[in-house]
């Protein structure tokens, strides 16, 4: 039996009807068309899926998508500003070189976007240690890491 609840995805309210077993990732892609939280491992283990849940990193391949009702979503095609001009994080990923195929890139986005409003100022060990839920096979990390530590905004903006 379907439920409606409200998602409030980029800052768009969305009223959906949900299974009770209907994961946010499917939703999310399926549903809503919002395809950059990617399905990668679906058992938690590769970060390709992940997304804000009220500014905290959650992978959306365990999450129900019942259990976000009234919850502020944020998805990779949320973050850049209106005019379309990308996020400081992303043009650091640009900038560094920190994007390859593409298929980790959205949850490393967002996980560096978490990380820095936490500690604008992290260190190498401190970004490698909050990225080690995300897997990424082709940069070897040195370029997303550096993408995360050349950010150089206030925290407000990421």
């Amino acid at each position: 039996m379907k439920k409606g609840i409200e998602l409030i995805v980029n800052g768009q309210k969305h009223e959906i009807l949900v299974a009770p077993n209907e994961l946010l990732l499917h939703v999310l892609r399926d549903r809503l068309g919002l395809t950059g939280a990617k399905y990668g491992c679906g058992i938690g283990e590769c970060g390709a899926c992940t997304v804000l849940v009220d500014g905290k990193p959650i992978l959306a391949c365990l999450t129900l998508a019942i259990s976000m009702n009234g919850r502020q979503i944020t998805t990779i095609e949320g973050i850049a500003k209106p005019d379309g001009q990308l996020d400081p994080l992303q043009e650091a990923f640009l900038h560094n070189g920190a994007v390859q195929c593409g298929f980790c890139t959205p949850g490393m986005i967002l996980m560096g976007r978490a990380l820095l409003r936490e500690n604008p100022n992290p260190t190498e060990q401190e970004v490698r240690e909050y990225l080690r839920g995300n897997t990424c096979r082709c940069t070897g990390y040195t370029q997303i890491v550096n993408a995360i530590e050349d950010c150089k905004c206030p925290p407000e903006e990421i």
